[in-house]
């Protein structure tokens, strides 16, 4: 680990979209966010990989999906390990399964697939020079990622041991995955980020949280959603509906925030929040980190 890295073992740290048209996506997603985005892939590669980054900073990404796999467009969360093989042993060890196992991207990292006893997937990320997303928590930046099941118990249990992740009780309807130390890591980081949380009212041991779990209770599909910062959810809902998307959830509003469920013009469906603290002091930001 650098000194300058934003994650440790256990915090999602990226998300990419696959796309079966990704040159349309790019078009959709730039101008929703304000993203530069830069094919990363060499020139004569047939899978390109389009980074968006905002101020230089890389964000989230948009690629194909895998070769063979449904032409179905999603967004998908990676999780900082320090070995894939031995969270691949843990998966297994726990009924989760492995979609695709270990490998080495040349230049990034290396990666797998995984699936939890419910079936919603997730993937990993063990790096090497890509270190994840630099900008987050703010307008176009990745704020969380969820995890949406009809299986908390059991969600409880794998992702406890597999990631050593702890739930907390947010009072509704599913609750905040907590890893032990992450807090500790944030404040070296950035000194005062407990107090600032504790001043804006947040929750016990939000400094430690790393991602959402929602119960799903009508029969959908269990998977990993993901939760993008914006400024201001309505209007990009109406952004969203111009540039050939749907606003699949009109903008609400929840405590500290109010949001909106899109979905992209090939189906990927996000959310968007503005954050909306009901006691935020002067020169204090939004959530933590990763």
């Amino acid at each position: 680990m650098s000194d300058q890295d934003r994650y440790i073992a256990g915090v999602p740290c990226w998300v990419d979209a696959t796309e079966p048209d990704p040159d349309s996506a790019v078009v959709f997603y730039s101008g929703l966010f304000g993203w530069a985005v830069e094919n990363v892939m060499p020139p004569d590669s047939e899978r390109p990989y389009h980074v968006g980054r905002i101020r230089g900073g890389d964000v989230a990404a948009i690629g194909v999906p895998a070769e063979g796999a449904p032409a179905v467009a999603a967004w998908n969360t990676y999780v900082w390990v320090d070995d894939a093989d031995e969270i691949a042993a843990k998966v297994r060890a726990v009924g989760g399964r492995v979609l695709v196992e270990p490998l080495e991207l040349p230049g990034f990292g290396r990666m797998a697939v995984f699936a939890d006893p419910a079936g919603a997937a997730f993937r990993v990320w063990q790096p090497r020079e890509h270190r994840g997303a630099t900008v987050v928590n703010e307008h176009g930046s990745v704020n969380f990622n969820d995890l949406h099941t009809g299986d908390l118990d059991g969600a409880q249990a794998f992702y406890g041991a597999v990631f050593g992740w702890e739930l907390l009780d947010s009072g509704g309807n599913g609750g905040m995955w907590a890893l032990p130390g992450y807090g500790d890591f944030l404040e070296e980081r950035s000194p005062g980020n407990r107090a600032g949380l504790a001043q804006m009212g947040a929750p016990e041991r939000f400094e430690d949280v790393v991602a959402t779990v929602e119960v799903l209770d009508d029969g959908t599909a269990p998977y990993w959603g993901v939760t993008f910062a914006v400024d201001d959810a309505d209007a990009v809902a109406a952004r969203a509906t111009e540039l050939g998307g749907r606003v699949i959830v009109a903008p609400f509003d929840l405590p500290w925030v109010r949001m909106s469920i899109l979905a992209d013009p090939q189906g990927a469906i996000f959310v968007a929040s503005q954050f909306v603290p009901p006691n935020q002091p002067e020169g204090v930001g939004g959530a933590t980190e990763g």
